[in-house]
């Protein structure tokens, strides 16, 4: 979601400076209302009362003035017709066609904010109120800050409650994903966001539904064929007096290869329902290898490491891994090595001098019943050889690979807890 709650917090705050700039400009342009301008001509008045005449010598005009200024703190510049300076009282002060607009009694300048006032003879008097440092004033001028701090805070858990619901929803969809049948969202609230969390729990709960249903089939389906398996074997038993040897062993071959693919099927469907290992043991890998790698002649070499897990879902996962290297090696040896790696994982490496596995290809091998293309009616097997070899170094929290080897041929490297 890229942290879906920061868009949408700081979209809130944008929108609150936005609405702030406008209505601050608002109110600069907006000419005053009638009352105002009313009052600031009263006041005019007065003064034009107050203070000496157009024709009265400046300084007497700047004693005035100095009277005004001290008992209203402010400074005070007073301005002819044309613009000219009459008198002024504290530091000078802009003229009013200068720092004010059209038709307002307010200007601003870079001290402060400046009133102007016409007087009736056509003079005008500019005046800038002289601020004393006291922590009111202060106060004042942090107010905006802090009221805008006050609702960016209570802004925030607003919009971070509701992304956190959107983030709980990412979390339970990424482990459906990951193979979690039984992920559910926690449904909170009465919105959208509760009316899709309700819709997730639906689909999670008809796809638990339909893979446990498939998975039952296959267990089923397998558990099943033992008979008729069975019953085959005791009829090939029976034809050992039979004058037709190749009949009899084509059909041994045959019932060997469906009792095969049977076991690898329930052990495929027993992997996927699995949560945890019936059996945890300390396994020597190392051992195991060279106990499995005996029967087909193969080269064993390492270090003798000791793995935690099921000690025969391991000697399953290393005889697939040989197997498959005899079919696709040819007559070469093949090479089996267990060491164990710098993050201190044990690393069960197979080599084989086979034609290779295409870069392409090499994490499909892995996939149930796949298999490379031109090798379906060459080579033995149905192609769940790999994929219980992944499923079994999973479940023992590690992971298998398929890389390539250095002078030819594959290499399958599997990874496990140290």
């Amino acid at each position: 979601m890229r942290r879906l709650y920061l868009q949408i917090y700081l979209s809130v705050l944008a929108v609150l400076v936005l609405w702030s700039l406008l209505a601050s400009l608002a109110w600069l342009v907006a000419p005053p209302p009638r009352s105002e301008n009313r009052l600031y001509d009263q006041i005019a008045e007065v003064l034009g009362e107050v203070l000496p005449g157009p024709q009265t010598p400046r300084a007497e005009v700047e004693a005035a003035l100095e009277r005004l200024g001290t008992r209203f703190r402010s400074d005070l510049t007073l301005y002819d017709a044309s613009g000219a300076v009459l008198g002024s009282f504290g530091e000078p002060v802009s003229a009013p066609s200068a720092a004010f607009n059209r038709n307002s009694h307010w200007g601003y300048s870079r001290r402060g904010p400046l009133v102007s006032l016409r007087l009736p003879d056509g003079r005008s008097l500019v005046a800038r109120h002289v601020h004393e440092h006291d922590p009111w004033h202060a106060g004042w001028l942090l107010l905006p800050a802090l009221l805008a701090a006050a609702v960016g805070i209570a802004a925030y858990p607003v919009v971070r409650r509701l992304t956190g619901r959107l983030e709980r929803l990412q979390m339970r969809v990424d482990a459906l994903a990951a193979g979690e049948l039984t992920a559910r969202v926690q449904v909170e609230g009465k919105d959208e966001v509760a009316d899709l969390a309700k819709s997730f729990n639906r689909a999670a709960e008809r796809i638990e539904r339909l893979v446990n249903a498939q998975k039952t089939l296959l267990a089923s389906a397998s558990h099943e064929l033992r008979s008729p398996l069975a019953r085959m074997r005791v009829a090939v038993e029976l034809l050992a007096g039979d004058d037709r040897p190749e009949l009899r062993e084509r059909v041994a071959r045959d019932v060997a290869e469906l009792d095969e693919l049977i076991e690898e099927l329930l052990l495929a469907s027993r992997l996927d329902t699995l949560e945890r290992l019936d059996r945890v043991e300390d396994v020597d890998l190392l051992a195991l290898a060279a106990e499995e790698g005996s029967r087909l002649g193969a080269q064993i070499s390492g270090e003798a490491v000791v793995v935690r897990g099921d000690g025969r879902m391991l000697r399953r996962m290393v005889r697939n891994l040989l197997e498959n290297a005899r079919r696709y090696g040819g007559e070469q040896p093949i090479e089996v090595s267990v060491a164990r790696g710098a993050d201190g994982t044990v690393v069960l490496r197979v080599d084989d001098r086979g034609p290779g596995v295409p870069e392409a290809d090499r994490e499909r091998v892995f996939e149930a019943f796949y298999r490379l293309p031109g090798t379906r009616e060459t080579t033995e097997g149905v192609g769940l050889g790999l994929a219980l070899v992944r499923q079994i170094a999973q479940r023992h929290q590690g992971d298998a690979h398929c890389l390539a080897r250095e002078g030819g041929g594959s290499r399958f490297e599997v990874r496990l807890p140290g």
